[in-house]
């Protein structure tokens, strides 16, 4: 089953149990992916559907710091339970332990050595990482493991 389908099958479940909050977030997942349906003329498959996820899921993460910072912890909880159901539409994780040695990897294939090539790595391991790791930790694996290597 795709994850469009996987996702509008939520939706009508949550819909069955009235369930108000879970019910909306699927609803604003469905509307971006239609958008971007719309706006580029194409039908999304799992990798660009676990693309919005991820970026849906980083702005909620911005606009939770956002609001913890002003003193708003109700929409900061809204967002955060918004966080939650758009979780269980990613597929599982790599651990930190392996993007740190996939990352290594990667450096030692492209011959890169210093910060200066953090662009061309970071590069690859976006197509690499793309729906399996959090760019957050991937990003500060490569700062890391470019560190190591201009030693």
């Amino acid at each position: 089953m795709k994850l469009k389908d996987r996702i509008t099958d939520d939706m009508k479940a949550a819909m069955r149990a009235k369930d108000g909050p879970r019910l909306s977030t699927i609803r604003m997942l469905l509307a971006a992916c239609k958008q971007r349906e719309v706006d580029e003329r194409i039908e999304l498959d799992d990798a660009a559907v676990v693309g919005i996820v991820d970026k849906l899921i980083k702005q909620r993460k911005d606009s939770i710091a956002a609001f913890e910072q002003a003193g708003r912890s109700e929409l900061a909880a809204k967002e955060a339970a918004e966080v939650e159901v758009l979780r269980a539409y990613l597929p599982e994780r790599l651990s930190a332990e392996q993007i740190e040695a996939q990352v290594a990897g990667l450096v030692a294939g492209l011959g890169a050595s210093g910060p200066a090539d953090m662009g061309k790595v970071m590069a690859a391991a976006k197509a690499q990482f793309a729906g399996k790791a959090d760019m957050a930790l991937v990003s500060a694996a490569v700062k890391a493991a470019l560190a190591q290597g201009s030693q």
